[in-house]
């Protein structure tokens, strides 16, 4: 099987997405990356990404990318202080020595995003991301596909693969599967300049990240290199409480005077996250898909990443999976032992949808241990027994 004079298309640049493009181009695939946002300037929002040995660095090492991400990932930023809602500290590693040598499953080195993006595409061939390009359909032609986007251009590709995120356009084409709401709903927000506008929050993550577990609650905060606090409020609400509830998301008046209600039996600490104008909030309702899905293989078509197999961020598994994906299918494609794509596809699918369902499930387990009535103590085990 060749890929070679085969036109494919990326739709989606993230990490998952550039990985791909990275593996493929290396083996002499022509690749193109079709990206929504306007431009790489983009600022790049959520909070830091963690890369596994198994998985992540796995991929990253294969595309001969190790060394420039020695260069940009940020030590310490994966120290973990672990409190209760009054800000007591329970757990705290930032004792612990750090290495910056791999050997072993607990180097799992931090990343913001938007350095770790600039990396992927400067691996890259010139001109191979298509800027301000957002995916409106697609239809068949021939052997392969005509691709949409909402800025009036058409392209056609050989192969296409739909690196576009947890609310994927591309995905109908490949299933009818639809996701299940887990329960729970994350207020994503990020602070700038959080040493002025969240001082003791700032202080208290100390250049890593802090979890914060508490009648059955919880908040996650990163710190980012540039300066800011990323950060995650998780609660039981309703599936369509972002849409019943009244608030006006962009409104941190109205956020804050939620927060102060659901969360009045946390300490005012907490009351920082939502003081300055210097910040950003978005609701997300945490959806997963089922354990054991499965469809039938095209051999055009196929997908990675939360495209496939969305899940919650109680297991730090998102980008790791994705990327984990991006190497099976590009030493799947560019295997000369398969007789076609179709063949290629399917068995990476096979393996990419078991390994989602067991991840997902591990997951589903860590988010609901986690907001239990003892949330606090299951997680002050595990990491004093990790250690």
């Amino acid at each position: 099987m060749s890929m070679i004079n085969k036109k494919v298309a990326v739709i989606g640049g993230g990490p998952g997405g550039l990985t791909l493009t990275r593996l493929l181009q290396a083996k002499g695939c022509e690749v193109k990356v079709y990206e929504r946002d306007s431009d790489q300037n983009v600022r790049q929002q959520g909070a830091t990404l963690d890369l596994h040995e198994e998985s992540g660095l796995k991929a990253l090492i294969a595309a001969g990318l190790l060394d420039d991400f020695k260069k940009c990932y940020r030590p310490d930023a994966d120290k973990l202080r672990i409190i209760d809602q009054y800000a007591i500290v329970h757990f705290d590693d930032h004792d612990q020595e750090s290495t910056v040598e791999i050997g072993g499953s607990s180097f799992r080195p931090e990343i913001d995003r938007e350095p770790f993006r600039d990396l992927l595409i400067a691996s890259l061939e010139k001109n191979t991301i298509v800027w301000n390009s957002k995916f409106v359909s697609m239809q068949p032609k021939g052997s392969g596909w005509d691709i949409f986007f909402d800025n009036g251009s058409t392209v056609y590709a050989d192969f296409v693969i739909a690196a576009d995120g947890a609310n994927s356009r591309v995905r109908k084409y490949i299933t009818d599967i639809a996701p299940i709401y887990s329960g729970l709903t994350i207020i994503e927000g990020n602070i700038y300049n959080a040493s002025a506008n969240a001082p003791k929050l700032w202080k208290l993550v100390k250049g890593g990240k802090v979890f914060a577990l508490g009648l059955e609650k919880s908040i996650i905060l990163s710190a980012k290199g540039d300066g800011s606090l990323s950060f995650y409020t998780g609660t039981r609400e309703t599936e369509d409480w972002v849409e019943t509830c009244g608030i006006n998301f962009e409104n941190k008046y109205e956020l804050y005077e939620w927060f102060r209600e659901r969360f009045v039996d946390w300490g005012s600490e907490w009351y920082e996250l939502f003081q300055s104008d210097e910040s950003y909030f978005v609701p997300r309702p945490q959806y997963h898909f089922p354990l054991n899905q499965q469809w039938e293989s095209s051999p055009s078509l196929t997908m990675l990443g939360d495209a496939a197999h969305r899940m919650p961020p109680y297991a730090g598994e998102g980008v790791n999976m994705a990327m984990l994906d991006a190497l099976e299918l590009a030493d799947n494609l560019t295997a000369e032992h398969f007789i076609d794509t179709q063949t290629a596809i399917s068995k990476y699918e096979r393996a990419m949808l078991e390994r989602a369902g067991q991840i997902t499930e591990v997951t589903l387990q860590s988010m609901e241990d986690m907001h239990a009535k003892d949330g606090l103590k299951f997680l002050v085990d595990m990491f004093r027994l990790i250690h």
